[in-house]
């Protein structure tokens, strides 16, 4: 039974092998392969925490203060060691930080109208800013290879529904390089993802219908699949580490899984398509799903031997596999918040719990 523990946010690490959940009491670090808490700052070290991006499995760790009670005010980014268990960095913005992402090589932080980029981890410095469209829900991915072509931020364009396209690698010091864009929706987006190569993107719109996926390099439309037919809020969208696949969770509380590469897995209307139907006859829908909580919010990412892990802020955890004729069956389910609880594991002042 969940006992007094209010998830606040939860996010995967870059290579989606674990995730954090900020809470009231503080922040925690999983393990997914097994499922194991690894680490937990409580609230006397950190206070109540609203967002937390780790660094792959390096020992360095973003957090922002939220909830009550704040330890910190919420333009305050802070960066742990945690094997050296205390603070490295601090920095202080002019208003309330909506997303951290973090590369081996810059921080990027989200205000509602600006993106800041800064060299990491040293020497620490502001590259450049950003001026953005009020974004209240600090919409934006980084690609995080180091060792790709190319380093893509992505985030909502100044036009309604456009996404913004902005190369790292060619933006000199407090300059930032010309806008590229690609128009991708008629409404709000509503929800991004960039896939780990930095290749590709997919795009919501806050009708939440549809998703969209684009070749970053010729910002051309690659597919356009079919979430549903009803209006939603999209949670969450991630690509398999190969870009072979994608899944999107949404408030229907499904976790839809498409396939990016072989199109030709995914559902279709048996009616034929045209006449009345229009593109709407022509849908791809999704290869497979599966159902969690639909009243509470949840991520969802891709794991080992095609599986597919959902983390609700309900504290649950689910596990599916799926198959490319579009059997997906559950391998586990468990309450993570739940998982190790002994309370003198979990003090700051104990052994650290190394990431593996």
């Amino acid at each position: 039974m969940i006992r007094d523990k209010k998830v606040k946010s939860v996010r995967f690490n870059q290579d989606q092998g674990c995730f954090t959940c900020c809470m009231e009491s503080g922040v925690r670090i999983y393990n997914i392969e097994p499922l194991v808490e690894k680490l937990h700052y409580d609230i006397d070290v950190v206070g109540s925490v609203s967002k937390c991006e780790m660094l792959f499995r390096t020992n360095l760790i973003a957090v922002v203060s939220g909830g009550a009670p704040p330890r910190f005010a919420d333009n305050i980014l802070s960066i742990y060691d945690i094997s050296a268990k205390k603070k490295i960095l601090q920095v202080v913005f002019a208003s309330s930080i909506r997303a951290v992402r973090l590369r081996r090589d810059k921080i990027v932080v989200a205000l509602l109208n600006q993106i800041h980029v800064f060299s990491f981890p040293t020497p620490t410095q502001r590259l450049f800013t950003l001026e953005t469209r009020e974004n209240y829900k600090g919409l934006c991915e980084v690609s995080p290879l180091v060792s790709a072509e190319k380093q893509i931020l992505i985030f909502p364009g100044h036009k309604l529904g456009s996404l913004q396209l902005v190369d790292l690698c060619c933006t000199e010091i407090s300059i930032s390089s010309a806008p590229v864009w690609i128009a991708a929706h008629k409404a709000e987006i509503g929800c991004l993802a960039l896939n780990q190569q930095g290749t590709r993107a997919a795009t919501a719109s806050i009708k939440g219908t549809l998703i969209r996926v684009w070749d970053t390099a010729t910002k051309n439309l690659l597919v356009e699949l079919r979430r549903g037919t009803d209006p939603a809020t999209v949670y969450c969208i991630n690509f398999s580490r190969d870009s072979d696949y994608l899944c999107c969770s949404s408030d229907k509380g499904t976790v839809h899984i498409f396939a990016i590469k072989n199109t030709n897995l995914n559902k279709r209307m048996t009616l034929p398509s045209g006449g009345m139907l229009g593109k709407y006859g022509e849908s791809q829908w999704a290869l497979a799903n599966f159902t969690v909580p639909p009243e509470c919010a949840c991520i969802c990412a891709f794991g080992p031997n095609s599986s597919v892990i959902a983390v609700c802020l309900d504290g649950t955890f689910h596990k599916y596999v799926f198959t490319s004729d579009g059997i997906c069956n559950r391998e586990a389910f468990d309450v993570y918040v739940n998982v190790c609880d002994d309370e003198k594991y979990l003090q700051w002042s104990t052994a650290l719990l190394s990431l593996p």
